[in-house]
């Protein structure tokens, strides 16, 4: 990116800024805004309006909100955050400070809106500051590390205090200047939002791409000259007539499961016992990382460790498309278990272990595993014994497993280093979003005057 400086800067007066525009101020946000206005301002409105209603879910980690839900005055507790159009806001706990989640408020019911309790609330005075300009402010990375250095508590209840926003001491343009760069922000960062799109498009559709390379290869095989048969199953349609359609229960002869006792919040050291999380087998890749320590007062379990050549299955999550993902154990380190959240799967001499788990993962089993999870969206969603032992496949001959694996294998190892170069490049255009915001309300950059290209 290639922007002019101002003509004159001073310097700022604080640690994480050197110099500012000279015409710009140094000031503690709470000369421009107020924090965290009071539920009482809405006391004298009827009970009966409908207000917008945020659970955090619904703020994203780009500033965007998804206004799905409006409750009643009267029906919402007293403890939620109260904010009005035109506030803006910041998640205050970890890990959704550390990831942006935060909004400038438009669009709410009636103007009104509540929300989660894990919310500071900034309302700028209207005269001295604009809500746009503080909203991408709050979206600096200097902000963010600033507030990251501040937090209190531990683990996942740390938070940043309302003070740190408060006493925060911006560069602060006169208000017109505000609103300049914060048009010329709108517009360049909706660009990079647009070639970002564009690349997250790209790795759904490799994604795609990938599920029906593997699916087509256990449903059809290689061999596009094979003579076909109807396999009698609807769904499945035809299938190499020298295949076999069978039943699961005829192809695993045993389902092992774990052990989940209270483990430690964090991932065992090299050379400790560990209990796996379901999130091991995530996508239908082995994450040994994801496992939580025994506490050194329980006896672990040897005849529970994962070990090389393992066919892993998640059998419950509280994320319905994680449920039923499996993974070939390629490799481990020792001492980690199976929880009671994993099946360990023993196929049969009749099914190579690695053909087993990418028919596991191809659309045809994935079907029939999503209409057999139970629970809700968010709770324990579960996946029994019984359920999988009725699903159908269509199996080949041992040696043409071999083949199919093989060819699974080279495809699929293309179209994720794609992928990986797409997330990559994707990468990148998100930190010059970011190093641009960072840039422009900092007053390193010049943006009073259009500027015709952004070099991205």
């Amino acid at each position: 990116m290639s922007f002019k400086r101002y003509s004159t800067y001073k310097a700022s007066g604080v640690k994480w800024l050197d110099v500012v525009p000279s015409h710009w101020e140094m000031k503690r946000l709470r000369y421009v805004a107020a924090l965290n206005p009071p539920r009482s301002e809405v006391s004298d409105l009827p009970g009966s309006m409908p207000v917008s209603f945020l659970p955090m879910e619904l703020i994203g980690d780009d500033g965007t909100l998804r206004l799905l839900n409006e409750k009643k005055l009267d029906d919402i507790g007293t403890g939620y955050s109260y904010f009005r159009e035109g506030d803006i806001t910041i998640a205050k706990i970890t890990p959704c400070y550390e990831n942006g989640k935060g909004a400038l408020m438009q669009g709410l019911v009636n103007g009104i809106g509540f929300g989660t309790t894990e919310l500071i609330v900034v309302r700028p005075n209207p005269e001295l500051a604009s809500g746009a300009f503080l909203h991408y402010l709050f979206n600096s990375s200097e902000f963010r590390k600033l507030g990251e250095g501040q937090m209190y508590g531990a683990g996942g209840q740390k938070r940043i205090p309302d003070t740190f926003v408060r006493d925060f001491k911006a560069a602060l343009p006169p208000l017109v200047e505000q609103g300049a760069i914060v048009d010329f922000l709108d517009r360049e960062t909706a660009k990079i939002d647009v070639l970002v799109a564009e690349q997250q498009r790209l790795v759904e559709l490799l994604e795609e791409k990938r599920q029906a390379v593997i699916s087509h290869a256990v449903t059809k095989g290689l061999n596009s000259e094979a003579a076909m048969n109807d396999s009698g199953i609807k769904w499945l349609g035809e299938v190499p007539a020298h295949w076999k359609v069978v039943c699961v229960r005829r192809i695993i002869e045993r389902f092992e499961q774990g052990w989940s006792p209270d483990c430690l919040g964090f991932s065992a050291e090299e050379g400790s016992w560990g209990v796996l999380k379901s999130g091991c087998v995530n996508w239908g890749v082995f994450n040994e990382n994801e496992n939580k320590a025994l506490p050194e007062s329980l006896e672990p379990i040897p005849a529970l460790e994962v070990r090389a050549g393992d066919v892993l299955m998640s059998r419950a999550s509280g994320s319905p498309e994680l449920i039923g993902s499996v993974a070939y154990v390629y490799s481990t380190r020792p001492a980690l278990m199976l929880s009671d959240k994993i099946f360990r799967l023993h196929p049969s001499p009749s099914i190579n272990p690695e053909y087993l788990v990418a028919v596991f993962n191809s659309t045809c089993v994935r079907a029939q595993i999503v209409s057999s999870i139970s629970g809700a969206e968010g709770l324990a969603n579960n996946l029994s014994q019984a359920s999988i032992k009725s699903f159908y496949l269509v199996l080949p001959p041992r040696d043409e497993q071999a083949a199919i694996i093989a060819f699974i294998k080279q495809e699929v190892a293309l179209l994720d280093r794609l992928s990986e170069e797409t997330k990559r490049a994707i990468a990148t255009l998100q930190e010059r979003r970011c190093a641009l915001i960072s840039a422009a309300v900092t007053g390193q950059i010049d943006v009073r005057t259009p500027v015709e290209a952004l070099a991205v």
